[in-house]
């Protein structure tokens, strides 16, 4: 008879254990309990009336994008976003600061030590007082340098159980991966070579979730990271974590109910934390992660990168408004991550319906006009096809001997995203504008490292400041990300509208219970007049407006609104 069945949370999560765990599910239950108080965490009485408000950018970044001779770069990134970007964004996203052999820290060699490379706990700490901080958890794999894989080549137990194996003749076509390296990789073990499973790389060696002991491994870890502060908990390239012959390993109803057992988690004991998933894949599979409001609370538009894109070098919004008009009503516990630009390169996945394999092409090859690389997948037939866009997202808009029109075309795309309801996550090179890093790509060979850049802070803050390389994008960015922050309508869960008004605009309506806010960017190089704002029930028969990006009031004439090349305009009604 379990204890503390009584509890009405407790009870799910026996019923979730029980779905995955068979009958290990009542011991399961009473050794979360006993794990309870780890770290200071204990049960929380109450849920936050809020999760999220307008306020709320999310800035993604490695712990030493910015470094400086004296500091670690954790203390360096933390002077320089209190300096430059507060009251401009509330969290940052530091990626995998922990100890790592590969994949620029996404092959985790120990989940509870902080790289010394970069700082400490205390770094952490610091930070997390100062903003919100995002921490990676990654599920699926951790390196093969790592403790738990040398006790599991040892044979020590738990950890001899923390890693799937097959059979190396095992047919595994129908498996969806996101690479082109061997499934499979071999291992001497101390009971013989073992074939384990390496979704990502021979250095990412793939964890069994089938073990108790592994999930009450991340369940102490989670604990681990409430307790330094960390606000969002990203769950990496989580849609593969369970593994079953015959399938195509992804999206599995077992890993659906895993996310589910984490958000049940954090209900119980951090109730003010937020789950994110990063499933970079077709749209209607990733939004899938929202569950029934009982899984993800936010997950990422992986198909806004692209299809802005696409549509800001073609001059057209048809396909970016289609889909955004399609967008699903979420409940005030969900919301989408709004993002152009990561770590990552630019998902081709995501396009799967929403372009034709011509237009996906044709994109392909404008990315590669631009100086980008294509990293390609392995597909069940033996075929390889595009997964991923490697570039800057500056350098994917920029214009061959017009800067003036790349920037204005870059600054268009940001400023899309920052329209469109959820949370914006900005990638700290697109806040200036970065172009591709063709030494490192040079350097390391590897085709995401021309997007992944790093930066000693005088000589950046030299670039950031009047007069210096950077200064004209940042300045705009760092203003527009202030502004916005002062309109309710902009609440990530505000409602929002889609206006297909001529494909050479890209019109959002958004509204709060007291406001309304009109976004319309010119996606046209050219000059363009839009003169349907009486087509508009929000807004018709307004005579004048306030413009929140250039600060200023505007009396729109009966000829229209007059909008430069890509430029972009909130319009909120003005009092009078």
């Amino acid at each position: 008879m379990i204890r503390f069945v009584s509890h009405p949370q407790l009870e799910r999560l026996q019923r979730r254990f029980r779905k995955i765990y068979g009958s290990e599910a009542d011991r399961m239950v009473e050794r979360f309990y006993a794990t309870i108080g780890r770290y200071g965490v204990g049960l929380h009485p109450s849920k936050p009336d809020f999760l999220w408000s307008e306020k709320d950018v999310v800035l993604i970044t490695y712990g030493d994008t910015v470094y400086q001779d004296g500091e670690t770069p954790l203390t360096t990134l933390r002077r320089f976003c209190t300096r430059h970007l507060k009251g401009a964004i509330s969290t940052v996203h530091v990626l995998p600061f922990f100890p790592w052999s590969s994949d620029d820290g996404f092959s985790v060699k120990d989940y509870r030590k902080v790289d010394p490379n970069l700082g400490t706990w205390e770094d952490i700490r610091a930070l997390s007082s100062e903003f919100g901080v995002m921490s990676d958890l990654v599920l699926n794999h951790c390196s093969a340098k790592g403790e738990w894989f040398r006790e599991f080549v040892a044979g020590i137990y738990p950890a001899a159980d923390y890693f799937v194996t097959e059979d190396k003749d095992a047919d595994t076509s129908m498996v969806v991966r996101p690479r082109t390296s061997p499934l499979l990789t071999q291992f001497a073990t101390r009971d013989g070579d073992r074939w384990v499973w390496t979704t990502f790389s021979a250095d990412q060696v793939d964890l069994n979730w089938r073990s108790p002991d592994l999930f009450f491994e991340f369940v102490d870890i989670l604990f681990l990271y409430l307790s330094v502060g960390i606000r969002i908990l990203r769950l990496d390239a989580v849609a593969f974590i369970w593994k079953e012959l015959g399938t195509d390993c992804i999206h599995q109803p077992e890993t659906h109910e895993i996310v589910k057992l984490f958000r049940d988690i954090l209900e119980i004991v951090a109730p003010e934390t937020i789950l994110l998933t990063e499933t970079n894949v077709p749209h209607h599979e990733n939004i899938s992660y929202f569950g029934q409001d009982d899984e993800a609370h936010i997950v990422y538009q992986f198909a806004l990168p692209p299809l802005l894109l696409h549509g800001l070098l073609n001059e057209t919004s048809e396909h970016l408004s289609e889909w955004a008009a399609g967008l699903p009503d979420l409940s005030d516990d969900q919301c989408f991550l709004n993002f152009t630009s990561s770590h990552d390169g630019i998902g081709v996945r995501p396009l799967t319906g929403l372009l034709s394999t011509e237009e996906i092409e044709e994109l392909v090859g404008e990315v590669e006009k631009r100086g980008g690389r294509v990293s390609r997948k392995a597909n069940s037939d033996g075929t390889e096809s595009p997964y991923e866009l490697n570039i800057t997202y500056a350098s994917a808009l920029s214009e061959a001997g017009d800067e003036s029109l790349g920037n204005a075309r870059f600054l268009c795309s940001q400023i899309v995203a920052l329209s469109l309801k959820g949370i914006p996550a900005v990638y700290l090179p697109c806040l200036f504008g970065a172009a591709n890093y063709e030494e490192g790509l040079a350097l390391t060979g590897r085709n995401r490292t021309i997007n992944r850049e790093k930066w000693e802070r005088n000589a950046l803050e030299s670039s950031l400041a009047p007069g210096g390389e950077f200064a004209e994008i940042f300045s705009e960015y760092q203003l527009i990300l202030q502004r916005r922050r002062s309109y309710p309508a902009f609440h990530p869960n505000a409602s929002q509208r889609i206006h297909s008004l001529g494909t050479e605009f890209f019109v959002v309506e958004r509204r709060s219970p007291n406001q309304t806010i009109l976004c319309i960017s010119n996606f046209s190089a050219k000059k363009q007049v839009f003169k349907r704002l009486d087509a508009i029930g929000g807004v018709a028969g307004i005579e004048k407006f306030y413009e929140i990006i250039g600060g200023r009031t505007l009396r729109p004439r009966k000829r229209g609104l007059s909008l430069g090349p890509y430029q972009t305009v909130w319009l909120v009604a003005k009092p009078e």
